[in-house]
């Protein structure tokens, strides 16, 4: 009788980690090279692909589960500005050779716990071992309505521009990460510092709002590299600007506060990235319903300023004044 044949260290951690978040059933349990995703009849298949690195997008000593989330959230905000619901995800997963089961455990119960709560499914991947720093790629899958995905090149002057949550905290508690010392200088509170803080380690991706993108609205992407890099991006795709009232751009308290302490801190507000929230047009017989639709569903939504003829950069106007916002974006390169 031949003895089973001997599994390998990736299998057993697979087997042990990754296979158990692998519900939908053309994961084939991770059994496989391949997955089967099947859109419902009269969808659209709508893809990204989003990866984070150790000491670029998040710190070594961050906790394993929140990276995991963070490492799928990124992903989830962008089918959210598309108007696509979650399907599944894939993942590869580059692990520094001193990771233990530990942080595996941690890591993938984290993933296990996000990936029930937004419906989005492991369906497969890959998992190395790297010499660099540990790095997390995922791909992520959803659908949409035949025809309805919200582009970024379709905005039209005069319609509003809207962005959900707030801005620049994200920015702000990256700040604070690298220098404790300013939660002094700005006079923060401790709930005003862990505020900041979460805003960075996790974001908040708005999947809610996929319908409501869908019916309304005529472009839309997140805010991931800065919200004065990203309205720059949609206006350059659909060949227009673009005017922002400063005044009206959505902070927090905690950034309220720090303005009042440090009123240059507004570059980094408005060109800081991870803030992934949802920046959209939306004509401007629509904005009303949008912004009541979103609060409906729990999600604050502001309008900020409206599209021009035109193109170049965006105006971001205070009391009046163009104001210069500086390095307008985060860039990798």
């Amino acid at each position: 009788m031949r003895k089973p044949a001997a599994t390998t260290g990736e299998e057993r951690l697979i087997a042990k980690f990754f296979a158990p978040l692998a519900k939908h059933p053309g994961a084939l349990e991770l059994r496989d090279d391949t997955a089967v995703l099947t859109p419902p009849a009269g969808c659209d298949l709508v893809l990204t692909k989003d990866a984070i690195v150790a000491g670029v997008h998040f710190f070594p000593n961050d906790p394993a589960d929140v990276i995991a989330r963070k490492a799928l959230r990124v992903n989830l905000s962008d089918l959210a500005a598309k108007g696509a619901a979650p399907a599944g995800f894939l993942m590869a997963l580059a692990l520094p050779g001193k990771t233990s089961e530990r942080w595996l455990k941690s890591f993938a119960q984290g993933l296990g716990e996000d990936a029930d709560v937004y419906a989005c499914p492991l369906l497969g991947g890959d998992t190395v071992r790297t010499p660099g720093p540990l790095t997390i790629s995922i791909t992520a899958f959803g659908f949409v309505p035949h025809g309805k995905m919200v582009q970024r090149q379709r905005a039209k002057a005069d319609d509003r521009v809207i962005v959900t949550g707030t801005i620049g905290d994200a920015a702000l508690g990256l700040a604070l990460r690298k220098d404790r010392k300013l939660a002094q200088r700005w006079k923060l509170s401790a709930k005003m510092q862990k505020h900041l803080a979460s805003r960075y380690l996790l974001p908040r991706p708005r999947n809610v709002l996929a319908t409501l993108l869908q019916e309304n609205a005529s472009a839309a992407m997140d805010v991931s590299d800065g919200l004065a890099g990203d309205l720059t991006k949609l206006c350059r795709a659909s060949g227009v600007s673009a005017e922002v009232n400063v005044a009206r751009v959505p902070l927090s308290d905690a950034a309220r506060a720090v303005l009042a302490k440090d009123p240059s801190m507004l570059r980094a507000i408005l060109s800081g990235g991870d803030d992934y929230e949802i920046l959209c047009t939306v004509p401007r017989a629509r904005s009303e319903t949008f912004i009541a639709g979103a609060q409906a569903l729990g999600v604050p939504a502001a309008d900020i300023g409206h599209i021009t003829a035109g193109q170049g950069a965006p105006d971001f106007v205070r009391d009046g004044r163009t104001i210069n916002v500086g390095k307008a974006a985060y860039s990798h390169f």
